[in-house]
């Protein structure tokens, strides 16, 4: 997949080689590694965090059943899990960056099997929302870590392709998770949809240590120390942020203000500690890359708009077009698959395009999809929308993330890596608190269960307008950087 197109490069890519990124100065690897088997090991890294999010959800009901809890307990089931990740991605990759990215994948894939076991076998509900909380911890070293060693793993000029192909996988979890665990549940019960990752876990553990290359730099003597009071303040920061915008489950009270409050308070602290601090856990000068801090927010207005869907969907399909619960999943799963489909090809676009022109060109297909949503009416219009959607937001992807990860220096991966993770899991909840808000007003109803079916219409007609307005922002925001970097350029 990565050969440089003739047979001896093929057979190059197939054989061990040495690590091919070093810095001056920087002790490079010693043991010869794969590229195919480490960009295999990388994918299964991929994969598993993101079918620990999506299989969860179908267990639910079935979880509150079991375990005698109401919808809003058990639905932390799904939020410790997410706040973990959102909380700690940026924190592990800034720490990969300071202990050794190999070694502390290892232990977050490790973490992540051994909290599946734990979530299977838990016998109560605590329990479980604890050992979510770490397996989110696993997927969030696992998330932050992965594209980092893309840069250590594969030519410059493939990463656009490794891009597409772990954006591949991530959609392949979101896909199979819904399908999968509805058949381990009736087969086998609900602790099923947990100990599935025990295996899938083992076996990406052991082709990460046989086969990822070792830490470059890992004999360095300057290394700046981890900064912990940052961390601190940046996991208090995003976890009030978080709670604000999912307690109080679609409605928006004293709580939802003083946890905003806090997390503003907790943002201004951590910015004066930033700035003080001689090991930043994010150096506020990455800010002054326009560039980059673009990229960042178009990610989050991007992933905002991809979570409305999912939460949306299901209430449309089952509400406004009268479709039963086979046909509901059976039509949301058009998305994932067209994701699998386009996400190799749109990194290998990548790979031989302009980056910031592929990511105009997969927003603009991401508001065509949008507004077809919105106006589109009937089976075939969704269908078509998202067929519209779905492979711009693959475009946008892969492009985006080769802009920002191309040229970061070694020492910086981890952390820049785990921003582009953060900026995504923020998006992630504000689609699934504000924009589920901006559907529950536009349908007049905050029960969407028991709503008419032109009421669910009428709000889906608004959230997708609201939607396509996010991404008109992020096409501003990529027409400006472009410009900017042209002007840069003829400078």
């Amino acid at each position: 997949m990565f050969a440089d197109g003739s047979v001896s490069g093929a057979r190059k890519t197939e054989s061990t080689v040495k690590p091919i990124i070093a810095e001056p100065g920087e002790a490079v690897a010693e043991r010869p590694y794969s590229v195919r088997w480490a960009l295999a090991s990388l994918s299964l890294s991929m994969l598993l965090p993101s079918l620990g999010t999506s299989i969860a959800n179908v267990g639910l009901p079935s979880l509150a059943r079991r375990l005698e809890a109401a919808f809003q307990d058990v639905q932390w089931i799904v939020l410790a899990y997410l706040l973990a990740i959102t909380t700690l991605i940026v924190s592990v990759g800034r720490l990969g960056d300071v202990t050794g990215r190999r070694r502390l994948l290892l232990i977050g894939i490790l973490l992540f099997t051994l909290a599946s076991v734990l979530c299977g076998l838990a016998p109560k509900l605590w329990l479980m929302i604890a050992a979510r909380a770490v397996q989110g911890l696993g997927a969030a070293i696992m998330m932050a870590l992965t594209m980092a060693f893309v840069g250590e793993t594969v030519p410059k000029a493939r990463i656009g392709s490794a891009m597409g192909l772990l954006g591949t996988m991530s959609a392949i979890g979101t896909a199979l998770g819904p399908s999968l665990g509805g058949l381990l549940i009736a087969y086998f019960g609900w602790p099923a949809i947990f100990l599935v990752n025990v295996p899938l876990g083992l076996a990406t553990f052991v082709l990460a240590y046989r086969c990822l290359p070792d830490d470059i730099g890992g004999r360095k003597k300057d290394r700046a120390g981890f900064d912990r009071v940052g961390t601190l303040l940046l996991a208090l920061t995003l976890s009030a942020y978080a709670l604000a915008m999912t307690i109080g489950h679609g409605s928006f009270g004293l709580l939802n203000l003083a946890l905003l409050l806090m997390a503003g308070v907790c943002a201004g602290l951590f910015i004066f500690t930033e700035a003080r601090t001689a090991s930043p856990l994010i150096q506020l000068a990455v800010f002054r890359d326009r560039v980059r801090t673009a990229s960042l927010a178009m990610n989050g207005l991007v992933s905002t708009v991809m979570m409305a869907t999912l939460v949306v969907a299901p209430f449309y399909l089952s509400r406004a077009l009268g479709l039963n619960e086979a046909l509901v999943g059976a039509v949301m799963s058009i998305g994932p698959v067209i994701s699998i489909l386009s996400g190799v090809p749109a990194g290998r676009l990548v790979d031989r395009l302009d980056a910031p022109l592929v990511v105009a060109a997969g927003l603009v297909a991401m508001a065509a999809g949008c507004i077809a949503l919105a106006v589109l009416p009937g089976i075939a219009g969704y269908i078509t929308a998202i067929a519209l959607l779905t492979p711009g937001y693959q475009l946008f992807q892969a492009a985006n993330n080769t802009a920002v990860m191309g040229d970061v220096r070694p020492d910086q991966r981890g952390v820049i890596s785990g921003m582009l993770n953060l900026s995504r899991n923020l998006g992630l909840i504000t689609g699934a608190s504000v924009m589920g808000a901006v559907f529950a007003h536009g349908s007049g109803s905050s029960e969407i269960a028991a709503a008419r079916p032109e009421a669910v219409h009428s709000g889906m007609q608004i959230t997708f307008g609201v939607a396509a307005a996010l991404i008109a922002i992020a096409l501003t925001i990529a027409a400006r950087t472009y410009r900017r970097r042209t002007n840069s350029a003829g400078a």
